[in-house]
């Protein structure tokens, strides 16, 4: 029996490495007729695009990550951080020009026009390939950001919306166009004083605008009210009767706050000075500087901010467990990268430290997490990985045990639960976690997911040291069926009808 455990590799640690060893996104919605949500299959293999993706930005290698990028941008459209380093791979691209490919201007309508057409009929997969395509030309082109904005606004992706209006203004900050886009979303999702401020930049460029002159007063009421807590039927016209009096755009010159045109950087250091207890200001700031791999600053940053707002602030603490992660995923990329060229034992020693230290801070991280969100069983999920690569397995299967109620997940905790108890030796425990994974994909019509071959193949390879003959033959033929070339299936079933001979 032993030999065929030893086949599957799970008796030994080399196995707790397996699975997803990036972090997943959440944050995506999915507005009726907008895409399907993903399974976790789904986004544990993006994730490992992404990952390689920025390993080829590291490597100069723009082409392939732009591809790897745009890949993961298509595919789930509610991922900020795709589209982010999506856009920042091309720019580092075309060394910031502000103005792309050679003959951009003549070869983006095209692409424009096929994301603009896609978006009014919900075709989201298409629009999204197109706005790739064509930002791939150009990522400064603010018509295109426009389009593409417009897009997440149908499917009510609020944060990848504001970052291509932002990115927009930051090629054109005083484009009214721009502007006015900028000023509706930002007043729908309460961003009052950014909003005005843009609506500001459209009246100072054209001071007769009716529309920017009524915004602006609207937006001021509308900010006063949020600020102070007022009766919001003040909204409506009318107060026991009484209409709202008018507020001249004069008064509201005196009131409203100047345009700023300072770079997000200056403005933020000098809020942070004029207001040293402002959590907010610090996690923006930090953002920043972890957009642009400046780690040392932003961790200093939010230790100081620490020291101003309180340890226990929440919103710090998130943000610099968010730079200790990623300081440790960008030093394994290089240690990685690295050992690409160069094959020597210190290369690939330093890159195995690095991958372990890696996981030992993503470990302590989800387990603070866990901790203070207990219910949260994605975090579980995540910690119970962490803890299966680290070796720790019996401590594996509580946490992912606290994660079966993960409707996103649940297939993959059984299988990665089978693991854990294989790992163990309970046997039983785990073909019982295999196959009811399987069962579970099969009824809900995943049949072609990569954790669906996972499961059946563990359970075949499973059931035949255990000696479970028919068991085997009939995860392994299923598998085949759909998959002959998975792995070693073929020579599995082939031993599998030796053992049948020789019986």
């Amino acid at each position: 029996m032993l030999e065929y455990l030893e086949d599957t590799g799970l008796r030994s640690t080399d196995c707790l490495c397996d699975g997803n060893q990036g972090m997943n996104s959440d944050t995506s919605t999915n507005p009726p007729g907008g895409p399907r949500p993903l399974t976790a299959a789904t986004r544990q293999r993006l994730q490992k695009v992404f990952e390689h993706a920025q390993r080829c930005t590291t490597k100069q290698d723009y082409e392939y990550a732009n591809q790897l990028f745009s890949q993961c941008v298509v595919e789930d459209p509610g991922n900020l951080v795709y589209l982010q380093e999506f856009l920042a791979n091309l720019q580092k691209k075309y060394g910031d020009n502000q103005k792309g490919s050679r003959l951009a201007g003549l070869k983006i309508k095209n692409k424009r026009s096929a994301l603009i057409k896609a978006t009014g009929k919900g075709e989201w997969e298409t629009a999204l390939q197109a706005a790739c395509a064509a930002l791939t030309l150009n990522p400064w082109d603010i018509a295109t950001l426009l389009a593409l904005a417009a897009a997440y606004q149908e499917l009510h992706n609020d944060e990848c919306q504001l970052y291509c209006l932002r990115c927009a203004l930051n090629t054109d900050a005083k484009n009214i166009e721009v502007n006015r886009a900028a000023g509706l979303a930002l007043q729908r999702m309460g961003q009052f004083d950014q909003a005005i401020a843009c609506w500001q930049r459209v009246q100072l460029a054209l001071p007769q605008d009716e529309q920017a002159r009524q915004e602006i007063a609207r937006l001021s009421v509308e900010q006063t009210i949020d600020k102070g807590g007022y009766d919001p039927a003040l909204l409506s016209g009318s107060q026991e009767g009484q209409p709202v009096p008018e507020v001249s755009v004069a008064q509201l010159s005196k009131d409203a706050e100047p345009v700023d045109d300072r770079p997000p950087e200056v403005r933020l250091q000098a809020a942070i000075s004029d207001d040293p207890t402002l959590a907010e200001n610090y996690v923006h700031l930090a953002d920043i500087y972890l957009h642009e791999q400046r780690f040392d600053e932003a961790e200093k940053l939010l230790d100081q901010g620490f020291s101003a707002c309180g340890s226990g602030d929440l919103q710090i603490r998130t943000r610099l467990e968010d730079v200790q992660l990623r300081r440790v995923t960008h030093q394994l990329a290089v240690a990685e990268k690295r050992c690409e060229h160069d094959s020597g034992e210190e290369a690939k020693q330093l890159a195995h430290r690095f991958r372990i230290q890696a996981n030992q801070v993503e470990l302590e991280t989800y387990a603070a997490r866990a901790e203070r969100d207990p219910k949260n069983s994605r975090l579980k999920y995540e910690l119970g990985l962490r803890l299966k690569r680290a070796g720790k397995v019996k401590e594996a299967i509580s946490a992912l045990q606290g994660a079966r109620t993960d409707s996103k997940r649940g297939m993959d905790v059984l299988v990665e639960l089978g693991e854990c108890f294989q790992h163990i030796e309970q046997y039983k425990l785990a073909l019982s976690h295999y196959e009811q994974a399987i069962e579970a994909l099969s009824g809900l019509n995943e049949s072609e997911s990569e954790i669906y071959r996972k499961a059946l193949y563990r359970a075949g390879v499973l059931a035949t040291g255990m000696q479970e003959i028919d068991r085997a033959e009939r995860h392994l033929s299923t598998l085949a069926a759909l998959d002959f070339g998975y792995r070693d299936v073929a020579d599995r079933l082939d031993k599998i009808a030796k053992l049948r001979d020789s019986g």
